[in-house]
């Protein structure tokens, strides 16, 4: 079993929106700025954060080997099946028959799979072994406790 496996299977999206009230101002992280009281903008959740609606699949992550990207053990994965996976780029991949998330290595006609956790280990191909590369990750959603 590879580290940071995806132990759940895919869950398609659907194309019902998903309105939320957007607050125009930004939060500072630093230091207070004073709020500003200004109205709110309808957004939807679907459109920010889906662009291939057939092709996008939600998975939640078990592990830790993809912490420094910021992908942590229970955050859901937001996969987009119709994008090309590039060089650098942060995908879910079957190898032997698992899912997992890494991030791609592709130069020179080597291709591995790379942790972002120093204490995971790369996935390098073996002789005669297949990684397919199933969908790119183009959202990470956390939830944090709430009580």
């Amino acid at each position: 079993m590879y580290s940071n496996c995806v132990s759940y299977p895919p869950v398609p999206i659907t194309a019902t929106p998903c309105l939320l009230d957007l607050v125009p101002t930004r939060i500072c992280a630093g230091f207070p700025s004073p709020a500003e009281d200004l109205g709110a903008e309808r957004i939807d959740l679907s459109k920010v954060l889906i662009t291939h609606p057939q092709a996008t699949f939600l998975q939640r992550v078990s592990g830790h080997s993809m912490k420094d990207a910021g992908i942590f053990d229970n955050d859901i994965l937001v996969i987009d099946r119709a994008i090309k996976p590039r060089h650098k780029m942060i995908v879910v991949a079957v190898v032997d028959g698992e899912f997992t998330v890494k991030q791609l290595y592709q130069r020179a006609g080597r291709v591995k799979l790379q942790a972002a956790n120093p204490t995971y280990p790369d996935i390098v191909p073996k002789e005669g072994q297949t990684i397919e590369i199933w969908g790119v990750v183009t959202s990470c959603i956390k939830q944090f406790p709430s009580a």
